[in-house]
């Protein structure tokens, strides 16, 4: 069958078909005579195991918790459907025990004077687990007059189907049988003790959920399949039949196909998921089941008991022979039982009445209290009930209304939403409707209104209306306060990004949206040195120039302090988007600002951004992502652009890109790694030597920090300035710190006279008891502080000199050397350096690389090696990678220096190991080659290539 065909059919299709046809195979083949009395016991146990193999494999994939979640999350709630199958699985199991001994001892089985066999009580076992099964799914309940009406009902169907049977069958065959009351009471046993479990489970069957009610009822046709067998079976032997097979044989095998086949019949879906690849595996995992509830038959009962006395009724007519009293007995009780129930009815029915009366005019008293107009409308909107208060809200009497469509009353241009909202609301299952609308009050005048639409009955709604015309003019006035600036008079952040979102909605195809964001340079200078009042009036003043900057359409924000956000809303060509924003840019900065007294000059940083692909293209943008976004993303990316102007200088414009985004969330991710990495010690340090040149004598060491990530080592700047971000250079500088120290500290014990240096940023030496941190890891570690340098790079001294210096100063009075790193790439560093508490200076590796190639950064480099000479300074050169620059530092005399050519930075076990060839006496034979002495005795290691680094 080719897969178009196999569509056609639903998928229980195939499952009945075969139970069908099994069905009727074997009815065949027990009319045919075939195998005798031999083939249906075999293909009944056959059929029983089966059904025991079916059931189980229902069972086993089961959850124990229903959802998709961990167990650890759940609340811990069986599945009701395993607890069904597996009862019908118990049952199908006590069947085929029972089926097995009755093929092996098919003897126990003879007249009705015997004792029940052990096969007959594995029958009933298997009856009563069945019937189990209907009950365990179902959530009971808890009032006795429930369960008081259960056991009435049951009782009148079950008498009623036993005076029906005795009337058409059995009262016969009692008088054909000749047995005693008590003998035909046993034969009657299977009969009776199934009738009473197929009426009993009736209300189980009804109540179960929808997700497996489908098999229930399966497995309910089941019991009657068994039922009918026995009723069958005895029928045939109380009449002496002398056909071989018995009649009951094929609705058994029939019931045990059916009990096999219920877990497998399923509702259909209603709209299957089409899977994402052709290797995705079939999703068979349910939202939780629920329990099902226990439904009363209703006229079940009733109409059995009314079937039943028509037909005793008329037999009474017609035949020949009187009832037995047990028919008189049991129809009797069955009567009163039923007048009993029908009294109970009437008595709730007059207690509902009464309740329905209460209830109204409770409604109504209720209806009149509140201030909402309250209508009763059917479900076309014809109004049937209004409350009195329409007479003091809408001037309109209620007698006056009733009769009429709430249409009549709803504003025109209002009435399609309405419409709209309304037809959805009658063709969901929601519980009410909200809608805002006008209505017409009795002058002509239309007032604003906010309405809860509400089921009231089957075929009429409840609509409770309430007058927004003073709360429509208090919102007036406090959207504008809320959306406005009360500064510059600009709308303010929320404004712009629910503009943006609006924008982009109705802009969906068009595509032509843009945002700017301009940010004032230093305007906190304004602040600290002029007062808040005249950094307002700078605000002020850049409102106004970038409102008349701009488009009458465009929107102009205050995004927040000195930021403006600007909303482009025609940006067809990306030319003219980025010439805004160079206007924009221009107009704050060529005029100077009034603040206060005098006057500023402020420069401006301005970002662009995009929202779309294609106008991100036209303007440049590196790595365009396709398609819109969102209103989030296209305000992100516009801030996004703005501090990239910043972090370059500020003045300019950019232009959003990709990387831009990437990078932001690389260092957010880095920094919540950065902390679980400081947690689980993921950090090291290694050392790079610091030598005389003149000696090559290793008189130091820097320590660098080196995170290892699993078997990656993350270079440090990629970490390193979300570390400073995050706050985490703060204790992870402390930890580089002692950590150093300690090592050092132990070299030195060694006599190994090696000093250390230590990098320091300006965040860290701003933290709070920064020199108590310092002066509590030398006491620890017990380094000399004469041992320790500080490094530190010329701004952090320059920037903020006062707080700085201070802090380093304390620590020199401690005897703790101060070093400037990467010396002479700005910040006026030789107008400061005689004024700055320095020892060292470590020219910057630019200047180094350019040795031998760049004459003019060879000048400054020699200017820079004799100026920290007359100053008295210790001058490192860093960067040493060539031989020739190695040469000229020396021929320049710079007495320190460090790099690759030197030595690489090293672990502690590798620098242990180059200290101790180089700090103690590697002279003699026994010396590496090219190992000596320097000119002063010291030991030299030869410095024309990394004769010093591990590699």
């Amino acid at each position: 069958m080719s897969g178009e065909s196999a569509r056609r059919f639903p998928p229980r299709v195939v499952p009945i078909g075969a139970v069908a046809l099994a069905v009727v195979l074997f009815a065949a083949g027990s009319l045919l005579g075939w195998g005798g009395t031999v083939l249906p016991g075999w293909a009944e146990t056959a059929v029983a195991v089966a059904a025991v193999g079916s059931l189980l494999a229902a069972v086993v994939p089961l959850p124990l918790r229903p959802g998709r979640g961990g167990a650890e999350d759940r609340p811990r709630r069986r599945d009701p459907r395993r607890d069904c199958w597996s009862w019908l699985a118990i049952a199908a199991a006590c069947w085929l025990a029972g089926a097995a001994t009755d093929l092996v001892s098919p003897g126990l089985l003879g007249s009705a004077t015997e004792a029940l066999s052990l096969a007959d009580l594995f029958y009933l076992a298997a009856i009563a687990a069945l019937t189990t099964g209907f009950v365990v799914p179902i959530r009971l309940p808890r009032d006795v007059g429930t369960w008081t009406r259960y056991v009435a009902d049951t009782y009148v169907c079950v008498a009623a189907l036993f005076v029906f049977g005795w009337v058409a069958e059995f009262d016969r065959l009692y008088h054909l049988s000749g047995e005693s009351p008590a003998e035909f009471v046993l034969e009657l046993l299977y009969p009776l003790v199934g009738t009473m479990l197929v009426c009993g489970a009736l209300p189980f069957v009804l109540g179960a959920a929808r997700a497996y009610r489908a098999g229930v009822w399966t497995a309910y046709l089941a019991l009657v399949a068994f039922v009918a067998a026995d009723i069958a079976s005895m029928i045939a032997r109380l009449r002496g039949d002398a056909s071989p097979g018995d009649p009951g044989d094929i609705p058994r095998v029939a019931g045990l196909l059916l009990l096999g086949l219920a877990p497998w019949i399923r509702p259909m879906p209603a709209v299957e998921r089409p899977r994402t690849s052709p290797d995705e595996a079939a999703d068979d995992t349910e939202p939780a089941v629920p329990y099902g509830r226990m439904i009363g038959p209703g006229l079940t009962p009733a109409a059995v008991a009314a079937a039943s006395a028509l037909f005793v009724a008329g037999h009474s007519l017609t035949g020949s022979r009187g009832m037995e009293p047990v028919v008189t007995i049991v129809a009797g009780s069955a009567v009163l039982v039923l007048l009993a129930r029908l009294a109970g009815l009437l008595r709730e029915n007059d207690g509902l009445r009464h309740a329905v009366e209460a209830g109204e005019e409770h409604f109504r008293a209720l209806a009149d209290s509140i201030n909402d107009v309250v209508l009763i409308c059917d479900l076309t909107g014809g109004i049937q009930y209004v409350s009195d208060r329409a007479r003091q809200v809408y001037g309109h009497e209620p007698d006056d209304l009733v009769g009429r469509g709430l249409t009549e009353l709803v504003h025109p241009e209002d009435l399609p939403h309405l419409e709209e909202v309304y037809g959805e609301f009658l063709a969901s299952d929601r519980a009410a409707l909200r809608v805002a609308c006008r209505v017409r009050a009795a002058d002509g005048t239309w007032l604003p209104t906010e309405s809860t639409v509400s089921r009231y009955t089957s075929s009429r709604v409840l609509v409770t209306t309430r007058d927004l015309s003073e709360q429509a003019a208090l919102q007036r006035q406090v959207t504008h306060l809320t959306f406005h600036d009360g500064l510059t008079g600009l709308p303010n952040r929320a404004y712009f990004e629910e503009r943006v979102r609006e924008v982009l909605s109705r802009e969906a195809a068009s595509g032509r949206v843009a945002v700017v964001f301009a940010d004032l340079d230093g305007f906190t200078a304004v602040n600290d040195s002029a007062g808040h009042a005249a950094g307002d009036q700078v605000l002020a003043q850049a409102a106004r120039r970038l409102r008349a900057a701009v488009q009458a359409d465009d929107t102009v924000a205050r995004w927040g302090g000195d930021e403006f956000a600007v909303l482009v809303e025609n940006a067809d060509e990306a030319r003219a988007a980025v010439e805004l924003a160079e206007r924009l840019q221009r107009v704050l900065t060529a005029e100077p600002y009034r603040a206060g007294s005098r006057e500023v000059v402020l420069s401006a940083s301005v970002g662009l951004a995009f929202a779309d692909s294609d106008l991100a293209d036209q303007a440049g943008e590196a790595a365009p992502r396709p398609g819109r976004q969102s209103g989030a993303d296209l305000i992100r990316n516009g801030d996004l652009a703005m501090a990239r102007a910043k972090e370059l200088g500020g003045g300019r414009v950019e232009v959003f890109a990709a990387h831009m985004h990437a990078d932001v969330v690389r260092r957010l991710e880095l920094g919540a790694e950065l902390q679980r990495a400081l947690a689980e010690e993921q950090f090291t340090v290694e050392f790079q030597p610091v030598v005389d040149l003149a000696t090559s004598r290793v008189t130091g060491v820097e320590a660098l920090v080196r995170w290892w990530r699993g078997s990656e080592s993350v270079p440090p700047q990629e970490f390193i300035r979300p570390a400073e971000e995050s706050g985490l250079m703060i204790p992870l500088g402390d930890w580089v710190l002692r950590e150093s120290c300690r090592q050092v500290a132990r070299w030195r014990a060694e006599s190994w006279d090696v000093g250390l240096s230590v990098n320091f940023t300006a965040r860290q030496i701003a933290a709070p008891r920064f020199v108590e941190s310092v002066a509590a890891a030398l006491e620890e570690t017990g380094l000399p502080p004469s041992a320790l340098t500080l490094e530190v790079r010329e701004e952090v001294l320059v920037e903020d000199a006062g707080q700085n210096v201070r802090r380093l100063t304390e620590l020199r009075d401690l005897g703790v050397r101060l070093a400037i790193d990467d010396f002479g790439t700005g910040y006026a560093s030789l107008a400061y350096l005689g004024q700055l508490p320095v020892d060292v200076i470590k020219i910057d590796p630019s200047f180094v690389a350019g040795l031998g190639r760049d004459d003019t950064l060879t000048l400054l480099t020699r200017t820079i090696v004799r100026l920290g000479r007359d100053l008295g300074l210790t001058v490192v050169a860093e960067g040493i990678e060539r031989p020739e620059q190695l040469e000229l530092l020396r021929e320049m005399q710079c007495p320190r220096g460090q790099g690759f050519l030197v030595a690489r930075p090293m672990a502690a076990g590798p620098a242990d190991a180059l200290l101790r060839t180089n700090l103690t006496g590697l002279a003699g034979p026994g010396d590496p080659a090219g190992a000596g002495r320097g000119p002063d005795g010291d030991p030299e290691v030869p410095l024309h290539g990394p004769a010093l680094s591990p590699g």
